[in-house]
């Protein structure tokens, strides 16, 4: 790999986690609780019955029940079409990585979640878990069916389906009040980042392969 796109590769990490860190340490000394109670109470006048019954099918769409039937789906689907273990192993680390990430800043944060009047959510706020597993999900899903799709209108469909799921989810966890805006916005940086380095190692792993391989047949 080129020293250029490594430096690349670092110098955006870098932006990622330094912004990660910046907010994190904002939320944790409070500095962000004006901002989110303001956002709550604009996104909480919108509240109307058929927007709240759709949130709550994000909310039930991306709990831990139905992201691992929707994983495990799309495992068999990868593997039987493409006999590929590399690529499943990288769904796997990407989600389980991303998860256990998750609970970890969690549980050194210990942010409370703001009363919700929809539903009764438990554990701590920041980041939002929902918000973490529906970046990890669509956007592995968005880098292993992208290459396998050989139109321009597959992959755009794609992006976008990922694009639309992952903000509404985002979405439905602060207009169902269990969640913060900060908290919504540090889970996508937290998942990015994890996204970003697997698929970087990975892709990094299969030029490697790729290289030696044509090394030994020449």
């Amino acid at each position: 790999m080129k020293h250029k796109s490594i430096w690349r590769f670092l110098t955006f990490l870098t932006l990622l986690i330094l912004s990660f860190a910046l907010l994190t340490y904002f939320v944790r000394n409070k500095h962000t609780t004006a901002f989110d109670e303001l956002l709550l109470k604009k996104v909480k006048a919108m509240e109307a019955p058929f927007v709240t019954t759709i949130m709550k099918g994000f909310g039930f769409i991306g709990a831990t029940l139905p992201v691992i039937v929707i994983s495990i789906i799309l495992l068999i689907i990868l593997y039987r079409l493409h006999k590929n273990r590399s690529e499943v192993y990288l769904f796997i680390i990407v989600l389980l990585g991303s998860t256990a990430f998750n609970v970890l800043v969690k549980t050194l944060i210990k942010r409370k979640r703001p009363i919700s009047d929809l539903i009764i959510e438990s554990g701590y706020s920041y980041p939002s878990g929902h918000t973490v597993g529906a970046v990890s999900l669509y956007g592995i899903i968005t880098f292993l069916f992208w290459r396998k799709l050989e139109t321009t209108q597959g992959r755009v469909s794609l992006i976008f389906f990922s694009v639309i799921m992952i903000m509404i989810m985002g979405f439905s966890r602060i207009y169902l009040g269990v969640h913060y805006p900060t908290d919504i916005l540090g889970a996508y940086l937290l998942s990015g980042i994890w996204l970003y380095l697997t698929i970087w190692i990975y892709q990094l792993i299969m030029e490697r392969r790729a290289n030696e391989s044509t090394k030994t047949k020449e």
